[in-house]
């Protein structure tokens, strides 16, 4: 399944005020074919590769919303993590040729998390440079309502 849509949608609170105003920038899991090695693999196998590729894909699941990033891993047992967006540290947008040829890219997120340093979201079919605009835009408004400001140590010796 890809995302449901570019636009934004408002997510239900659910009676939760908490969450109220949350819009979701992009919900997804990693693309089935995310580079041409990966296809050449799949015309190679006859098709047999996408049915661990498939099962891969299905164990993660991505929500980017402008409050928090949650991801859910599992297919029979789940696990489900979330990251809120005023933790972000820094961002790098990967788009190795093989993967912009297919529409596909990675973000690398560091945070200040504690059980999450470094959050890979990989292999997503999705304008990822327009996603780290909008994700970017997102984190620093949440810093700004909650008043958190990074300071950054040099020690010089």
């Amino acid at each position: 399944m890809s995302a449901p849509s570019e636009a934004e949608r408002t997510v239900e609170a659910g009676g939760d005020s908490d969450h109220s105003g949350e819009s979701v920038l992009f919900e997804g899991r990693r693309a089935l074919v995310p580079s041409v090695s990966v296809l050449v693999v799949v015309i190679v196998t006859l098709g047999l590769w996408l049915i661990p590729r498939w099962w891969h894909r299905g164990s993660k699941l991505y929500r980017i919303t402008t409050r928090r990033i949650v991801v859910e891993t599992g297919v029979l047992s789940k696990r489900l993590e979330q990251i809120d967006l005023y933790r972000i540290a820094d961002y790098t947008v990967d788009r190795p040729f093989f993967q912009r040829v297919m529409g596909t890219g990675n973000l690398l997120l560091k945070t200040f998390d504690k059980s999450t340093p470094e959050l890979h979201v990989r292999e997503i079919k999705t304008d990822v440079v327009a996603l780290y605009e909008k994700l970017r835009v997102a984190t620093e408004a949440e810093k700004a309502k909650r008043g958190v400001r990074m300071i950054d140590y040099e020690n010089r010796a």
